[in-house]
């Protein structure tokens, strides 16, 4: 099967998301979902109010609040009190989430060592250069390093 550079990278990241996925289900994280890391990577560095959420993942307050309701049911965040602004609800990880996120890291890792005993070092880490140079080729590098990532629109 012949396909182009964008589909076989796509197609290669839903196949690492996917057995992500099905590691983390096997770890007790079966209600975890891929997207749930887009809110994630903004609340790594501490709590953030809804209206900075939704800022960083480019929605509406509502849907950031619909999206941060999401999560705190199924316990990976909870809103408590600004201590600057007693209007405002910041939204944090609980334990269960920041457990979910070392899951998913760990989980990464491994996979990645997998591959390369199975393939290669060499191999890999080819793969690894090649995709990362067309990440910054095609500007996508300082959403990265700034935690800024969006799912394509």
């Amino acid at each position: 099967m012949e396909l182009d550079l964008s589909l076989v990278s796509l197609f290669a990241g839903w196949a690492l998301a996917d057995e992500v996925q099905r590691r983390l289900t096997l770890e007790g994280f079966g209600d975890a979902r891929f997207a749930d890391g887009v809110v994630f990577q903004h609340l790594v560095g501490g709590p953030v109010t809804i209206t900075t959420l939704a800022e960083k993942l480019g929605v509406t307050q509502q849907s950031a609040s619909k999206t941060v309701a999401d999560l705190q049911t199924r316990r990976y965040v909870a809103r408590r009190t600004d201590p600057d602004d007693a209007r405002a609800k910041q939204v944090h990880l609980t334990d269960h989430g920041h457990a979910v996120i070392a899951a998913a890291r760990k989980h990464r890792a491994t996979i990645d060592r997998e591959l390369r005993n199975s393939l290669g070092d060499q191999q890999v880490e080819e793969a690894r250069q090649l995709l990362s140079e067309v990440i910054d080729r095609l500007g996508a590098s300082p959403a990265l390093r700034a935690r800024a990532v969006r799912p394509p629109r």
